[in-house]
């Protein structure tokens, strides 16, 4: 029998050669962990604006514009709704489980019908959506300086890489303050000039609504399902919410309304501000078509050039559109190369079972964003989108699935996340062969393998596999794949009276530092509690 600990385990001897450095830092902003009571000093408002400092990509505007360029505003419209209500909805219960149990997406992903190595894919799919877009976003701040400063393209690029890796290598402490003192300044520039169009343009809201784009004017549905794919790219952005919501303080009846209202805001919520910038970027390449035509008119640093121009001169135009392009480019992709730094950090330990740090992947990261940018991956950005979706759409709805079907209503699923290794199997057929099924039929409709019919609806054949694909799997398996034991061998609970994580502080006998309850496991080979991380890295086999 499992032996019970009920203080914390002495040190055995040092184990510690070389692992200060990544205990060190995976401490930092608690990288592969469950994030401490002892950490999260922030309040729900600080978290929540953090988290949504993130929105202020430019990305939305470009896909809202080419939305509306071919398929005509109304479809576009119709196309950013259909794809931000399916990102609300299957964001809530991740948003819920992670800002709860103070877990990122990976971990939760593992117990949530992956386990321990099947959810290295979606790490590896988070990590892609997170170069994606900053390669994206470093491609509207690059045309701005060639616009604003003359700066050529290839510079361009370059600088607007390294500009962010000094911010993103301090963690959460730097970047809570960057986004809360930031956010005011780009919430004005950019809804303020949108608002004084409308208003001294009262006739264009119609003519708007009335633009066709290259389709016939009608409304088609496959043609809003091809928006509503490009717009459904954008749902893995979840996982760089959680991010910041695992900081979120423990919820009690004192902080319950704003600890609710934090999480759906910055959870889920996240979308609405992002529906609403797809709207406004296709309303301002409407206004601008006319004049720069229609290939320039996606561009957010030309949206907004011809905005501000209705308001000032136009070299006043141009600099406050620069600066408006910049401020946005390192808000969010600050977080991209964070939670990408996160995603390839996960992915790599678990394989190798060697934890580099994080700020090894935060270069590797940046570095394959800067060769797609080199590469002018914003000419083919509807091709990329649409075709990535379909992975992005397969991961989240089996995650979101198996929370709300197979752990509240099945109850094949336990209900308290588990990520530790030992206490998961290796994988868990539930969620992988779900997302398999899913992801492998959207894409091959995608590319038309399935009927041209079905080549404008992946995204949807991708939401409804995932979601009859998972609890017929966990039916299937009789939900046996989850956990491969209960008892970690500590006596006192991993979660209190309430559900919260539990507190108590045990010392890790591999890398000696102090850990919370939630993250330690007892190790025979160790004669000892060690931590999560080292029960990955350091522990040859958990039995």
């Amino acid at each position: 029998m499992t032996t019970q600990y009920e203080v914390n385990s002495p040190p055995t001897g040092s184990n510690n050669s070389g692992h200060s450095h990544s205990a060190n830092e995976t401490l930092e902003d608690y990288t592969l962990r469950y994030a401490p009571r002892s950490f999260r000093r922030w309040s729900p408002a600080v978290v929540s604006i953090t988290a949504l400092g993130g929105i202020a990509y430019l990305a939305d505007f470009s896909i809202g514009a080419t939305m509306g360029l071919s398929h005509g505003t109304i479809n576009a419209l119709l196309g950013i709704l259909v794809a931000a209500v399916v990102i609300f909805v299957t964001g809530m219960p991740i948003a819920f489980y992670c800002a709860r149990y103070n877990i990122d997406l990976d971990l939760l992903t593992r117990g949530a019908g992956f386990g321990f190595y099947g959810s290295v894919l979606t790490s590896i799919i988070f990590a892609t959506f997170t170069f994606i877009f900053f390669a994206l976003e470093g491609s509207i701040m690059a045309q701005g300086l060639l616009l604003g400063l003359h700066i050529p393209l290839w510079l361009g690029y370059l600088i607007s890489t390294v500009i962010v890796i000094p911010l993103v290598m301090y963690g959460m402490k730097v970047l809570s303050t960057l986004q809360v003192w930031t956010s005011p300044i780009w919430l004005i520039m950019m809804i303020g000039p949108v608002l004084y169009l409308l208003g001294t343009h009262p006739g264009f809201f119609s003519e708007w609504l009335s633009y066709s784009g290259q389709s016939d004017g009608g409304v088609h549905l496959s043609d809003i399902m091809l928006g509503a794919g490009v717009a459904l790219s954008l749902m893995a952005q979840i996982g760089e919410q959680v991010d910041y919501l695992r900081f979120m303080p423990t919820r009690t009846p004192e902080n319950s309304k704003s600890w609710w209202l934090s999480v759906i805001a910055a959870g889920p919520g996240w979308v609405i501000l992002g529906a609403l910038k797809q709207a406004i970027g296709c309303l301002l390449a409407v206004y601008v078509v006319g004049r720069i035509g229609s290939t320039a008119a996606s561009e957010p640093i030309q949206q907004f050039m011809g905005d501000f121009s209705l308001m000032m001169p136009s070299w006043a135009a141009l600099t406050l559109a620069v600066i408006l392009v910049v401020i946005s480019q390192i808000k969010i992709n600050v977080t991209n190369a964070y939670s990408g730094s996160l995603a390839w950090t996960n992915a790599f330990t678990r394989v190798t079972k060697h934890y580099p740090g994080r700020l090894v992947f935060l270069f590797v990261n940046v570095a394959i964003a800067l060769a797609l940018m080199e590469g002018n991956m914003f000419s083919v950005l509807d091709n990329i989108l649409g075709f990535y979706s379909n992975c992005a759409v397969a991961w989240v709805v089996t995650v979101a699935t198996d929370i709300v079907i197979n752990k509240y209503l099945l109850k094949l699923s336990p209900k308290l996340p588990e990520y530790r290794r030992g206490m998961l199997y290796n994988v868990n057929p539930v969620g992988t062969v779900a997302f398999i099924l899913s992801a492998g039929l959207s894409i091959l409709a995608y590319f038309g393998a399935l009927g041209s019919l079905l080549s404008s609806y992946s995204p949807l054949v991708a939401i409804v596999v995932a979601f009859v694909a998972t609890p017929v799997m966990a039916v299937i398996t009789g939900g046996k794949f989850y956990l491969k034991k209960t008892d970690d061998g500590i006596k006192a609970p991993r979660f209190d009276e309430s559900g919260a994580p539990a507190a108590g502080d045990y010392h890790c006998v591999s890398c000696e530092q102090t850990y919370e309850r939630p993250d330690v496991i007892y190790s025979r080979e160790f004669n000892g509690v060690v931590c999560s991380l080292c029960a990955t890295t350091k522990v040859k086999e958990m039995s």
